[in-house]
């Protein structure tokens, strides 16, 4: 089965670690980490993602994730790229999915079995 590639925007580094940790334990994936909506933006431009999961709140500057998910799916080039929202709030989830995000999990949930389905579905595991 051949790597996938994960990009993690707007996580804290304790986050970065935890969510990368979950996701090497069951998958086959390359972490990439981006702090602002411009970074993940500029390398979703220049590189091949299978998965972008976004903060609902951006550690670096507190910016919206669900601003990010509008403008990845509002761009033709990128608008095909599965993208999850982390978040434990059920209300944020269902707005993320009603921008066209695939459902996400919360920090809560990162060990769960539905956390993993939920990734091994986006990353076609």
């Amino acid at each position: 089965m051949e790597s996938k590639t994960v990009l993690s925007v707007g996580q804290c580094r304790p986050d970065n670690a935890a969510i990368s940790h979950f996701l090497s334990s069951h998958f086959d994936v390359q972490m990439l980490f981006a702090d602002s909506a411009d970074a993940a933006l500029q390398q979703l431009r220049d590189q091949e993602v299978d998965l972008v999961l976004i903060n609902r709140k951006l550690d670096a500057d507190g910016s919206d994730g669900l601003e990010i998910i509008q403008d990845i799916k509002s761009d033709s080039v990128l608008a095909e790229t599965p993208v999850m929202l982390i978040s434990n709030y059920e209300e944020w989830q269902q707005q993320a999915q009603e921008l066209g995000a695939v459902a996400g999990f919360g920090k809560a949930e990162l060990r769960s079995e539905t956390a993993r389905d939920r990734v091994a579905a986006a990353l076609s595991f």
